[in-house]
């Protein structure tokens, strides 16, 4: 019987609201046990920080001009990020931490992935083994850094007997799709970016309320799409160049198009506009692999509006449904799959492959501080 660790995973994804933390039991190959899963919302100054400041840098040219702030926001998150360890971590080398940090840019045409988190500082206040740094490797071998969890979803999906092939759809700040043919112990699975998620939707709100996101859907419910604007989105879209990246950053898409719309109408276009991609790639992704099962996760999954009008768009034949009718928690798959990577690189496992990052070989990530 191999050897299972415990393992705290913490992730803070694109919307840049608070870190996710969850606590797994795994062996790090096809055992694995949720302990517990919390929530961490971020305070308003550090979350207004993360994104003026991801606002500003559009280039790697940016990360060096911005390293003053950039170094005082790392401090912030890194000291938050600490206060969860401390709370919820074991003071043992039985237990690892799996610190992926706050993306501010991610530019896979460049082979840049950063992340703000001090592992160093978290290990000097926290005296945990900390793992972190995943997709460094992963980008030094030629691939694009992400998605990276794939590998996790296909551990989930078989522990759960859930019948395959199935294709798991995480709509966060990006959307990204894991199609699954096998179970653990094959690599006969796939994943890339197909879009934005809730990006869009969430940087209109933010810009135009004191709100962080469109909750359940509500504002774009209350408002029209503008059909001219609409096709013009989607037809630069489509005309866009880099067409077979299989990663996206936020940067990638922007809002100007709806300028000068109401809330509502702003919002109800882009939900529009992001709906329609989601659904585009699902068809043109799963249709040739017979796939007709789609789980859902992701915060996205709450917006209402913008799952209804994936559904609409689909055909008949597929069938979209929330991961957690399988008593999977939708809100914390990342954090886990980060659990599981600290206990995967302590194993010298691989956590990236060819048909999931673009990587030109199967790939282990993250680098360690214990000492």
């Amino acid at each position: 019987m191999q050897k299972k660790y415990t393992s705290l995973g913490l992730m803070s994804g694109t919307s840049g609201d608070g870190v996710d933390a969850s606590i797994i039991n795994s062996n790090g190959v096809n055992e694995f046990e949720s302990i517990k899963d919390k929530f961490y919302e971020y305070d308003d100054n550090i979350f207004r920080e993360i994104h003026e400041i991801k606002e500003k840098i559009n280039s790697k040219n940016d990360l060096v001009k911005l390293i003053p702030g950039l170094n005082e926001l790392e401090r912030k998150i890194t000291l938050f990020h600490a206060k969860i360890v401390n709370e919820l971590a074991e003071k043992n080398k039985e237990w690892f931490v799996g610190f992926h940090g706050q993306t501010v840019y991610h530019n896979s045409l460049e082979k840049i992935s950063k992340q703000l988190g001090d592992a160093k500082l978290l290990h000097q206040l926290t005296k945990n083994k900390i793992f972190f740094n995943f997709r460094k490797n992963d980008i030094l071998n030629g691939g694009e850094g992400a998605p990276l969890t794939p590998l996790y979803h296909q551990l989930i999906i078989s522990k759960k007997k859930i019948d395959l092939p199935v294709c798991v759809l995480n709509i966060g700040g990006i959307s990204n799709i894991t199609i699954i043919k096998k179970g653990i112990g094959s690599d006969d699975f796939s994943s890339k970016d197909i879009g934005p998620g809730n990006c869009l939707i969430d940087s209109w709100v933010r810009k135009n309320t004191n709100k962080k996101f469109d909750i359940d859907g509500k504002i774009s419910m209350s408002g029209k799409k503008n059909e001219i604007i609409l096709e013009q989105a989607q037809e630069l879209y489509a005309n866009r160049l880099n067409k077979n990246k299989l990663s996206f950053d936020v940067g990638d898409f922007d809002i100007s198009f709806a300028r000068g719309l109401s809330l509502q109408d702003g919002a109800a276009t882009l939900t529009e506009f992001t709906a329609n991609l989601i659904s585009e790639a699902l068809t043109e992704n799963l249709s040739e692999h017979n796939i007709k099962k789609i789980l859902l996760c992701g915060g996205g999954r709450k917006n209402l509006d913008l799952i209804k009008k994936i559904k609409r768009n689909l055909s008949n034949y597929m069938q979209l449904e929330l991961i957690d009718n399988y008593k999977i928690d939708g809100d914390f798959i990342e954090s886990q799959a980060f659990a599981f990577f600290a206990i995967r690189s302590h194993l010298k496992l691989p956590i990236s492959f060819p048909n999931t990052t673009g990587c030109n070989k199967a790939c282990t990530g993250g680098e360690s501080i214990e000492t």
